[in-house]
């Protein structure tokens, strides 16, 4: 049933958007009571609001940037290793900052493989060969 899926898919996403906002009002709160320990709380509310204020306006640009840009940057293709990771921290930031953990959580394993990644990015790419 085609009917079901749909409304599934939709009850899905209304209960993540509130789970989202109820995350972003305590989130909120707990800034503005952080702040009343150190400031009067009118000051407390008005940084909390400035702050909550910089972060939309910070998402709204990412997403314009993004919708405006997203044909040109079908055709591109990053050369080097850094190139790549900071390509993939673009287009997907929720994987890319997976990886960079489990990378982290990795050289904290193993320095000698922390060095080697290391000079694998400091290195210059060669020109490719026709």
């Amino acid at each position: 049933m085609i009917g079901r899926g749909l409304i599934n898919r939709a009850v899905a996403t209304f209960v993540a958007a509130g789970a989202g906002f109820v995350a972003m009002v305590a989130l909120g709160a707990t800034v503005f009571y952080l702040l009343a320990l150190v400031v009067v709380p009118l000051a407390a509310a008005a940084i909390t609001s400035a702050i909550f204020a910089v972060i939309a306006l910070i998402v709204a640009l990412v997403f314009v940037r993004r919708a405006q840009g997203e044909d040109e940057e079908e055709d591109y293709e990053p050369e080097g290793l850094g190139m790549r990771a900071f390509h993939l921290f673009r287009q997907r930031p929720v994987l890319g900052t997976v990886a960079a953990l489990a990378g982290g959580w990795i050289f904290l394993r193993n320095p000698a493989l922390a060095t080697m990644v290391a000079a694998a990015f400091t290195e210059k790419s060669r020109p490719r060969r026709r």
